[in-house]
């Protein structure tokens, strides 16, 4: 992070900071010690605040984002092979849909650094072990929380989400699916819906429907990686998130 500041901000004179310092930079091939830790806001990696609060209510919206898809008809007279590519591409938008219609709100806080020492005293002992899972950084969970405050300011009623989580599954331009022509009239189908809900609810505001559309393309942006580290990975370890979904969706067993 050759252009960050960051490390100027706390400049430590203690002995021992010192000697670990020059220690770690010397086992790392004289790597400068400000390349250890950067501080800056599109590095710095964070956590939940309270994971055991936030990942329980993250896991009970994940539970009815999956009733949502088993209780669409439409949704099960699709090939298998269509279904499970719709849940790839869609269950990241349709849980955050979730999160915001539940109104789970979550906290972060920078993810503790490893002390120095503990990294001394374990040099070259984890080269047999997995390597570090990855954390989320503080400006991905900003974007998150910025797209999840836009549909908030919304207020969208039961129905709109309903119609809206439609459009977003059913979507037809998805690679290798079978029967786009019907997804893609599935898809016209909740937009329509969505459409006729929309006018007598807000029968002066003309743009709402196109506005709903614009905000819900911003929840594909956001990457199922962040997702998966952020809410489910202190649950699930390493486990693929994605067939853990399609073992509750299609209640496989053993």
């Amino acid at each position: 992070c050759e252009r960050c500041q960051c490390h100027s901000e706390d400049k430590r004179t203690a002995i021992l900071y010192t000697l670990l310092s020059q220690n770690l930079n010397h086992s790392r091939g004289g790597r400068s010690p400000t390349h250890q830790r950067c501080l800056c806001h599109q590095r710095r990696t964070v956590c939940l605040r309270t994971p055991h609060i936030t990942c329980q209510a993250a896991s009970n919206v994940l539970v009815k984002t999956v009733s949502f898809m088993k209780n669409l008809p439409s949704f099960h007279l699709l090939p298998r092979e269509d279904q499970l590519l719709l849940l790839d591409n869609c269950w990241v938008p349709l849980f955050l849909l979730g999160l915001v219609q539940e109104m789970v709100t979550f906290e972060v806080m920078e993810t503790p650094a490893p002390s120095m020492l503990k990294k001394i005293l374990l040099d070259g002992q984890n080269k047999q072990q997995e390597p570090e899972r990855t954390q989320p950084t503080l400006a991905a969970v900003q974007r998150l929380q910025c797209c999840l405050n836009t549909f908030w300011n919304l207020d969208l009623s039961p129905k709109e989400y309903a119609y809206l989580k439609g459009a977003i599954l059913f979507n037809p331009d998805v690679p290798g699916l079978r029967a786009s022509l019907y997804i893609e009239s599935l898809q016209r189908e909740a937009q329509r819906a969505l459409q006729e809900v929309l006018q007598p609810l807000h029968p002066e505001d003309q743009g709402r429907f196109a506005h709903i559309l614009l905000i819900a393309s911003t929840l594909k942006s956001i990457p199922p990686s962040l997702i998966t580290d952020l809410f489910f990975r202190p649950v699930i370890g390493n486990a693929d998130i994605v067939e853990l979904i399609a073992e509750m969706l299609f209640e496989i067993t053993g």
